[in-house]
């Protein structure tokens, strides 16, 4: 159970304990709810008093023994009986309950109305008849004397349906395009309805005519308020026979006296939500209005707030049955809770998931726990991931084990240091920023001086003795550096602000109570004295900034003698050839030759020595060798020159003939 107080007003919240995981199975609650103690313990009024998923209403019977709910998901009703604690009956039925109502002093006698228009009814055994009306129903409301049925929703119309003839009679046309809500007067049994257009009708049952129409819309507007939309009636609730109470679908409850077309007063929730129940307690004159998020009880001669109930669910509905010891006692199945709510402690406890620790992606990180994300040992939940507390301990000790002797000496630490708070007090400075403490004190004493010498003073707080500055005396992170440049530019202007103002405040001492408005002769006016000390620390500045570039100067200066001075050690890598420190220049020459000149240069020269260098007079020798490949390469290509040699034939015994011409051949022809 949980016990809070709003507006000196205590609220017991008995359906709260220590709540289970939604995830968790049907199986493992129920194991969890044999181990557990403190679930065990719960203040449980009635068994099974809950639905699935949603429950949309509630009512209690006239004779106070059966609640009955109706809710989803299957569509169902519930009954229970107050006598018993216990559930009595459940039923299922085909579609949701959009209302419902107890039409006998017990449970014998329901109506349904549900979303497909059906209207069904229920007798003890259970299910009776089912007829359909014409039109989406949205609500109705059930006349005694005349056994009549009134049904409103998406039509003009307000349809009768008249239980003892069984059929049903002429509709009372209304000027709405659709109507939300109705409800009778219990003492002269007017009607009323509620449209979208945010009217109220109001009707005689005897005459079936309407007698009366509030235009509800315009009056629940203040001045200045923002219209996104045309108000509607969302709620009806009479009480005695001149009052009545209408609800808006932009959170305004207005109270009506029927002699009258303005509203007596209009209670503004205040969060744009509709209006879903309204109802009366007289003894207390008050009125319990609800919407999605909130349970408010005001008086309804001022408005003033009594108290409110905020839940961490949505609201779809209030029945009044019995409240606090403020709004009376408890009823007489649960009078137990008079003298148990006598015992509960008075400080509000908030829910908590003792089995469960909720860490971020961050944590997993620091933790070394990021490949679990999507097993079964962590859930998701919202920015997050929920997990055992067990494996949460374990994994936080292996990764810090001497977390826990860290935290023990803390609070040791705190405890003799909380001791030593009760001993006499000798002023002494902190192990931190010690001047900068100094000079807040003797800036405190001198202030103190000056109060103590008017007569209408007031002594400022001290920035040592405010809790929110003791870690910059205690910490060591907060030490202020006064080597830094920030620290050192910064300095001049901070001591010229000092300097005045212990001037001021040796001046204010000096002050007879009774100030003189012109100045002593021969003293300088207060514009000239700031434009000196402006000059004086702007050159102190010009002179911080002059000494950090001279020191940075001096520090390079050092630096390159301190490379210079100690010997320098260099690293040959492999494949790279050893020149002297001083050939520098032919280095950089070599390099921008072409690739073909340095290696005709390196074919000429097989050797290379240096003579004279830093490290002394040496001489280096190497001889260019081959690789295997390259020698087979040229061993294949020279016997190859050997075989070309030997198969290549002479042409020496060919010689030219000289006298024949070119036609040598037919020398027969001149002797013919």
């Amino acid at each position: 159970m949980q016990v809070s107080s709003v507006n000196d007003v205590k609220i017991y919240n008995l359906s709260y304990g220590k709540s289970l995981p939604e995830w968790l199975s049907d199986r493992k609650k129920r194991q969890l709810q044999k181990k557990d103690v403190e679930i065990q313990r719960r203040i449980e009024l009635i068994q099974d008093f809950e639905m699935p998923t949603v429950c949309t209403s509630i009512k209690v019977s006239r004779d106070g023994q059966f609640i009955l709910a109706a809710g989803t998901y299957k569509p169902r009703i519930r009954c229970y009986d107050t006598y018993q604690l216990s559930l009595k009956f459940e039923r299922c039925l085909d579609s949701d309950v959009v209302a419902f109502d107890i039409l006998s002093d017990d449970y014998s006698k329901l109506v349904f109305l549900h979303c497909d228009r059906h209207v069904e009814f229920h007798s003890q055994h259970g299910h009776y008849y089912k007829t359909r009306i014409p039109k989406f129903g949205r609500d109705f409301s059930y006349h005694y004397p005349s056994c009549d049925l009134y049904f409103v929703g998406a039509s003009s119309e307000v349809f009768r349906l008249n239980l003892e003839q069984g059929r049903f009679l002429n509709s009372l046309q209304t000027d709405a395009v659709e109507n939300n809500v109705c409800d009778i007067n219990p003492i002269h049994h007017l009607f009323a309805t509620g449209s979208s257009e945010g009217r109220v009708e109001c009707w005689d049952p005897r005459v079936r005519n309407r007698v009366g129409k509030l235009d509800c819309a315009l009056s629940s507007l203040a001045e200045g308020t923002e219209v996104q939309a045309l108000p509607s009636i969302s709620a009806l609730k009479f009480n005695s026979s001149l009052t009545v109470a209408v609800g808006t679908t932009t959170g305004q409850v207005l109270l009506y006296d029927l002699r009258s077309s303005q509203p007596l007063l209009v209670k503004d929730h205040l969060y744009n939500l509709p209006i879903n129940s309204l109802n009366f307690h007289n003894q207390l004159d008050l009125v319990v209005s609800s919407d999605s998020k909130i349970i408010k009880i005001w008086n309804k001669d001022t408005g003033k707030l009594f108290s409110s109930i905020q839940p961490q669910t949505n609201i779809n509905g209030v029945f009044v049955e019995a409240g606090n010891k403020a709004l009376g006692p408890a009823p007489r199945w649960c009078s137990f809770l008079d003298n148990l709510t006598e015992e509960l402690e008075e400080n509000p406890e908030s829910t908590v998931y003792d089995d469960y620790k909720f860490v971020t992606r961050k944590d997993l990180e620091n933790l070394g726990l990021t490949h679990l994300i999507g097993s079964s040992l962590l859930r998701a939940y919202m920015h997050g991931f929920f997990m055992d507390i067990r494996l949460y301990h374990k994994v936080k000790g292996m990764v810090n084990p001497f977390a826990y002797e860290e935290y023990r000496k803390d609070k040791i630490r705190q405890k003799i240091e909380e001791a030593r708070t009760q001993r006499v007090q000798v002023k002494k400075l902190p192990k931190v920023n010690k001047e900068l403490a100094l000079k807040l004190m003797e800036e405190g004493d001198d202030e103190a001086e000056v109060v103590s010498r008017k007569k209408k003073g007031k002594a400022l707080p001290s920035i040592l003795g405010d809790d929110r500055f003791k870690v910059m005396f205690e910490n060591s992170d907060y030490q202020v550096d006064e080597q830094s440049e920030e620290f050192r530019l910064l300095n001049p202007i901070v001591s010229k602000v000092g300097q005045k103002r212990k001037k001021k405040l040796r001046l204010l001492a000096q002050q007879v109570p009774e100030d003189n408005d012109e100045e002593p002769e021969g003293r300088a006016s207060s514009e000239e004295e700031s434009s000196d000390d402006d000059k004086s620390w702007v050159e102190e500045v010009r002179e911080q900034r002059r000494l950090l570039r001279q020191e940075d100067r001096d520090r390079r200066r050092q630096e390159r003698k301190d490379k210079t001075s100690q010997p320098q050690f260099y690293q040959i890598k492999a494949g790279e050839e050893f020149r002297s420190f001083n050939d520098m220049a032919h280095k950089q020459k070599l390099q921008k030759t072409s690739l073909e000149e340095r290696l005709k240069l390196e074919e000429h020269s097989e050797t290379s020595g240096t003579a004279d260098t830093a490290v002394g007079s040496k001489q280096l020798t190497f001889t260019l060798k081959k690789s295997e490949q390259q020698k087979k390469q040229q061993q294949a290509e020279r016997e190859h020159h050997e075989e070309r040699k030997k198969l290549r034939r002479s042409a020496g015994h060919l010689s030219s003939i000289r006298g024949r011409g070119r036609g040598w051949g037919g020398r027969g022809r001149g002797r013919h």
